[in-house]
């Protein structure tokens, strides 16, 4: 078994976070843009660095879906990873939320679902 490859992610602003945190996830999720092909189920191992904030957070994610080379509307090529279902998660998901705010029900166009 291939092992999960380790993707660091460093969010230096609110908007790029806004952008790529996938809500609709119940555990919720990131976007991860990748030129790397991933099949869905695929483990990936996130270090997560998030605006503002001195400490990498590390995620056992999977890939919960793929944005293809090429896709209509000129998104980003990549994958959403679905956060684990666990407790060090949970604490992260609250974090994003937070540093989030009000953002989080915006009406923005994301590079998600």
């Amino acid at each position: 078994m291939p092992r999960p490859s380790v993707i660091q992610l460093v969010f230096k602003e609110k908007g790029a976070l806004y952008a790529a945190y996938i809500p609709l996830f119940s555990e919720g999720g990131l976007f991860v843009p990748t030129p790397r092909e991933y099949r869905l189920g695929d483990d990936i191992y996130l270090l997560l660095t998030l605006p503002e904030d001195p400490q990498r957070y590390p995620v056992a994610g999977k890939v919960a879906w793929i944005t293809p080379p090429n896709a209509s509307g000129g998104r980003t090529q990549g994958v959403g990873v679905r956060f684990p279902v666990d407790e060090k998660t949970r604490v992260l998901r609250v974090r994003i939320e937070e540093i989030l705010g009000t953002a989080i029900h915006s009406a923005k166009p994301t590079q998600t679902i």
